[in-house]
């Protein structure tokens, strides 16, 4: 397991990193943010990725299923000076008030079973003219099991491992000593787990409709995790299904209403 893992402020601070220098980029190609913009993002976590738009003025709202995420999100915004809202909530069940301009769901739609009914609940709560930004990491991409997270060093830095059948993947990860906390929350990916193809599927099925999209080899969380400089997967292999889904380590996609 990473240091980052343990140590949420660090978490924290380069999950804000690449927001600022990533994700706010994209959008604004899309929608210039400014002071008056309301943003709300589902599965805040510790609140990373709304740093960059409290700075810029914009009312943040944060929304996560865990008190402890919500808790830290809390305590963070407020030693950095930032002003936001938090509360602990199932987005299946949340009372929200009002719309947004900007929702952001980044790293969480691989994490959950109703996939539809989330993007649908966004929509909702999306103003006429506002974005979502979606990003996530493709499932046939070689950590897109979040296998990084077990408590086994060598297990956590094994490619593909998450591809293996659930019973054997299951065996396996018992066998090496991953503690059966984490041996659950893996299989649930694997279960819940989100391609590009049925990502965009999904979409489709809505009343929302795709605008942009971003494929990246080296996904931009690296370059403050790992010092890797982002490299976006080269055109012929993200025209590829085949190909692109085994080598994009994180899409990024912007969705808007239907006209």
């Amino acid at each position: 397991m990473q240091q980052r893992h343990t140590n949420r402020k660090q978490y924290f601070r380069e999950l804000a990193q690449t927001c600022e220098k990533y994700f706010l980029p994209f959008v604004e190609n899309h929608l210039k943010i400014t002071p008056e913009h309301r943003i709300l993002e589902i599965g805040c976590g510790e609140g990373g990725n709304l740093s960059p738009f409290s700075k810029r003025g914009c009312e943040v709202t944060g929304i996560d299923i865990s008190a402890v995420r919500i808790a830290e999100a809390k305590q963070f915004f407020q030693e950095e000076g930032l002003a936001g809202r938090f509360s602990c909530q199932d987005i299946f069940s949340a009372e929200i008030d009002g719309k947004f301009d900007i929702i952001i769901i980044h790293d969480v739609i691989e994490h959950v079973m109703q996939k539809r009914e989330l993007l649908t609940i966004a929509q909702k709560l999306l103003n006429q003219n506002g974005l979502i930004y979606v990003g996530f990491p493709p499932w046939q991409m070689p950590f897109g099991g979040h296998q990084q997270i077990c408590n086994n060093r060598v297990v956590s830095l094994l490619p593909f491992i998450h591809l293996l059948p659930k019973k054997i993947y299951r065996a396996f990860l018992k066998q090496t000593g991953v503690k059966e906390r984490a041996i659950n929350e893996l299989i649930e990916i694997k279960e819940c787990k989100t391609t590009i193809e049925q990502f965009k599927k999904l979409v489709k099925g809505t009343d929302l409709t795709q605008i942009d999209e971003e494929y990246y080899f080296i996904n931009p969380h690296y370059e403050s995790k790992f010092g890797l400089k982002p490299r976006k997967t080269i055109p012929l292999f993200s025209a590829i299904p085949i190909l692109r889904n085994f080598c994009t380590t994180s899409y990024f996609a912007v969705l808007k209403n239907k006209q």
